[in-house]
């Protein structure tokens, strides 16, 4: 029981900074204004308040996501075939909310594409979209107001064409009555090891008297 506890804790304590990391940030708003040129069948929109991107391509037409030096990064294609480009930096940036993830310094010059599925939707951590501050904004005087923090872009070609997908960022103050993000997964962690150790505890005590013995330490 010990054992399995013990592996409980470990696998949450490596996989809860990874959940906080993609959850976005409650107090902003990034939210998907407009899509040029317009197309019927493309959609585009904003998940977990700030984090990421979710792009639904059901227009017929070919769409490619450019990366932050307007070079392809991501194809969402007209059948649905959805392609990351390995060669691109921001398949690397877009790892992590600083864009902190180390950028190999030998990237190939033309795209490398890499088939990720076949379902017309690709999501993506766009660092345009969000602040990237590790500070608050410097317009941002009062945490009690809704604030504009600041219009973003995100280049694309919609069969060829270019394009943006245009958007706001803002601030909005929060109920402080709430809990805290870091509080709810701390509850999620310990439901889920009560969860473990009744399952374990019911096990034990259904096995036969004979199976479930320990030996005895000499003294």
């Amino acid at each position: 029981m010990k054992r399995a506890l013990a592996l409980a804790i470990a696998l949450l304590a490596l996989t809860a900074p990874v959940a906080l990391a993609h959850q976005g940030n409650p107090h902003y708003r990034s939210v998907v204004k407009t899509i040029t040129p317009a197309t019927s069948g493309l959609d585009v929109t904003m998940t977990n308040f700030d984090d990421s991107l979710l792009l639904v391509n059901k227009s017929g037409k070919d769409i490619t996501i450019l990366d932050y030096k307007e070079q392809p990064y991501a194809q969402v294609l007209a059948d649905g075939t959805v392609k990351v480009n390995t060669a691109s930096e921001a398949y690397y940036l877009n790892e992590d909310r600083l864009g902190e993830t180390p950028v190999p310094t030998d990237l190939p010059k033309t795209p490398q594409w890499k088939e990720l599925s076949k379902g017309g939707r690709f999501e993506w951590h766009d660092h345009r979209s969000h602040w990237m501050g590790t500070g608050d904004p410097p317009n941002l005087k009062d945490k009690n107001v809704k604030t504009f923090i600041d219009s973003w872009k995100v280049p694309v070609e919609i069969d060829g064409t270019k394009g943006t997908i245009a958007g706001t960022l803002t601030w909005v103050p929060l109920d402080e009555g709430g809990l805290p993000l870091g509080a709810i997964f701390a509850f999620a962690a310990l439901l889920i090891l009560l969860c473990i150790a009744v399952f374990i505890v019911r096990r034990r005590r259904s096995e036969p008297a004979e199976e479930r013995k320990e030996p005895v330490e000499a003294w």
